[in-house]
């Protein structure tokens, strides 16, 4: 028996609607602090969506509307709020993720804590209050141990998150260089069930994607000629930018962890 014809119109239409609520089901991400789009990078492919960026450095705003054209680019951290978001129809953020600046952490920048005018974990700290999302997911420099991290858990705590420290060096997921980096995941105390404890990240070797990763360029090395004007921003934008492998690896243990939780209260 022939199959029953569909007319194209409506097979279009359906298409369009079962692709638009395929994107709604994606856990939604704001990207703060989000350089040329590490974080969201990774995150993308372990299946969320980003529904935003912050952004100071015009160069990398370019780069991140050259890579995500729909996705709007807010450029200073210290005027976004949550009415801002809404007033742009962004009304949904289950995860906020963002590698604060890393300055007053770090040697080079005379680690100077709360008292170097580039400390803008106050800032990020206030989005997470505001909007409250389901997790949180920060990076800084492995410095970071020993200057400021207390004070950014005691913080995330205080407004009632879970929160659940790594050090994880990016050679872990088969990058060519160790850069060893803090990286705190955060999850909303009440929203589900943490009974389970912190997320179980996963060896690398479980990436299917790994042969793509390895076809990305080696970065240029510093003062060196290869003729491309922009080099210096190029640099300073490669050097602020994390490792995509990880949140990509974080953002996959986030799903699996939804799952636990979903398969627990259900079977409570």
């Amino acid at each position: 028996m022939n199959a029953v014809a569909i007319n194209p119109f409506y097979a279009a239409r359906l298409k369009r609607f079962g692709r638009a609520r395929s994107e709604r089901r994606k856990p939604q991400v704001l990207d703060l602090f989000s350089g040329i789009g590490g974080f969201s990078l990774g995150f993308d492919r372990a299946g969320f969506q980003t529904v935003a960026f912050c952004e100071i450095d015009p160069f990398c705003r370019r780069v991140l509307n050259r890579r995500w054209p729909t996705t709007p680019v807010y450029d200073d951290i210290r005027q976004l709020n949550q009415r801002r978001l809404h007033h742009d129809g962004i009304k949904r953020i289950d995860t906020i993720c963002g590698g604060y600046p890393c300055q007053p952490f770090s040697v080079a920048g005379e680690r100077r804590g709360e008292a170097d005018p580039r400390h803008l974990w106050p800032e990020m700290h206030r989005l997470i209050r505001e909007i409250r999302p389901r997790w949180v997911v920060c990076e800084n420099v492995d410095g970071h141990v020993e200057c400021g991290l207390d004070s950014v858990l005691s913080d995330l705590e205080a407004a009632d998150y879970a929160c659940w420290p790594f050090v994880i060096p990016a050679c872990a997921v088969g990058a060519p260089h160790r850069r060893d980096r803090v990286w705190v995941i955060a999850h909303a105390a009440g929203v589900g069930r943490t009974q389970f404890g912190p997320p179980r990240l996963p060896h690398a070797e479980d990436l299917f994607a790994a042969e793509v990763w390895r076809e990305l360029p080696s970065p240029f090395t510093c003062r060196s000629d290869d003729g491309i004007p922009f080099l210096m921003d190029r640099l300073r934008s490669l050097g602020n930018a994390v490792v995509p492998q990880i949140p990509e690896v974080i953002g996959r243990s986030i799903l699996m962890f939804e799952r636990q939780s979903r398969d627990a209260r259900m079977a409570a």
